[in-house]
């Protein structure tokens, strides 16, 4: 229950803060990749062959940026039960917090078709090809779809014992893994309301990487974890600790294993390969891999806490501006990308350079904005970016 633990006094989580600035980072070198390098992987699909990489830094590059979307939406799951606490001590109702956080999902989900999708016209066209089939993409949902809708379905399940979420948790990743279709069943047009719920891909002008079902068993995790954390800091970073050393330890293993637990099978002996696994929806080697590595960072971040605690900190900086930071660095790479189109794109080396501009440029901006957000009342339009 939202009201579990409302006898503890709610501060903000610096390591929290400083995983979710370190993702944001990382992100960016993956959409600095898309719009400078113009050399992203044509996306780690069911039902298609996974991207080749002609070296290991191009392989790396993209690795790195992994874990991004699985610690974005487990965050998020955290960031709910903290928020929530947060406005009960502010007097605020669980009908009007819940009523709060379905509103922002709503809001999040306009923000892709109004403002990301716009975003990535400005980027260079792609000849890739998702599982399905159509013409023309006019409906994209990415990253902002799956979270704003996952926020909605979280908010309406976070009356829900920590017991029942984690079950519902672990069943949607087994369902995720076991139903996804079979690679032979790739150039299927399903409905559009199997797009956006289950199964990424498109389907004639719809086009969907971020479906509701595999990506909110990220989120309730991230529910059950933020009660943890309200309970007892200390002990939920040695959950943290504990539960990346076993999903890391459980991936060496199932990797190995046909198409249990992989939506493709391993290809060969070579690192690249065995680190190379679905991300769209996401495998269940893909969710320990990039989970290992994110419950690791934050118990790094636990035991850093004095280094990075600093708010002019710039993990800290993005890591509370997270909602404005993406959708600003869409638009500065964007931008920056332009001076790289005539010819083709410029190379990674290039590429990084630019991240490292482009970051420079987003500091003050997201300086400007955390200041400006405190500013503003609880119920401030502005309070839900």
């Amino acid at each position: 229950m939202i009201t579990e633990v409302i006898s503890q006094k709610t501060e903000r989580l610096v390591p929290v803060d400083s995983l979710r600035g370190l993702l944001m980072v990382l992100m960016a070198v993956d959409h600095a990749n898309y719009f400078v390098a113009r050399a992203h992987p044509t996306g780690e699909f069911w039902g298609i062959p996974l991207p080749h990489y002609d070296t290991f830094l191009a392989f790396f590059t993209r690795l790195v940026t992994q874990p991004c979307a699985p610690g974005f939406f487990f965050l998020m799951g955290v960031s709910m039960i903290y928020f929530a606490q947060s406005r009960l001590r502010n007097g605020w109702s669980e009908k009007k917090i819940h009523r709060h956080l379905i509103i922002r999902g709503v809001l999040i989900v306009c923000l892709q078709f109004f403002l990301e999708n716009t975003a990535w016209v400005l980027g260079p066209a792609s000849a890739f090809k998702p599982p399905g089939g159509g013409g023309q993409v006019w409906f994209h949902f990415g990253v902002l779809f799956g979270l704003g809708a996952t926020m909605i379905v979280g908010a309406l399940l976070m009356r829900l014992s920590s017991s029942l979420l984690l079950i519902l948790s672990a069943g949607l990743a087994l369902v995720t893994q076991f139903l996804t279709p079979d690679a032979s069943l790739a150039g299927k047009l399903f409905s559009p309301f199997l797009r956006i719920v289950f199964i990424p891909g498109k389907t004639g002008s719809l086009q969907v990487f971020y479906p509701v079902v595999p990506w909110l068993s990220f989120v309730l995790f991230g529910l059950v974890f933020g009660r943890w954390f309200l309970r007892d800091k200390s002990a939920a970073y040695r959950k943290a600790l504990l539960f990346g050393l076993s999903f890391l330890f459980l991936f060496l293993p199932l990797r190995w294993i046909g198409r249990w637990a992989n939506l493709h099978k391993l290809e060969s002996l070579s690192l690249v390969d065995y680190l190379n696994v679905t991300k769209y929806p996401p495998s269940i080697t893909f969710s320990l891999l990039t989970l290992g590595v994110v419950f690791l960072f934050l118990f790094l971040f636990s035991k850093t806490e004095s280094r990075f605690g600093d708010r002019r900190h710039p993990l800290q900086i993005f890591g509370t501006s997270a909602l404005f930071f993406y959708i600003a660095h869409l638009y500065v790479f964007a931008f920056l990308g332009f001076f790289f189109a005539a010819r083709g794109g410029g190379g990674l080396g290039v590429m990084y350079a630019v991240w490292l501009l482009g970051l420079a440029f987003l500091y003050p901006l997201c300086l400007w904005y955390g200041r400006f957000k405190k500013r503003t009342s609880l119920d401030s339009i502005w309070r839900f970016f």
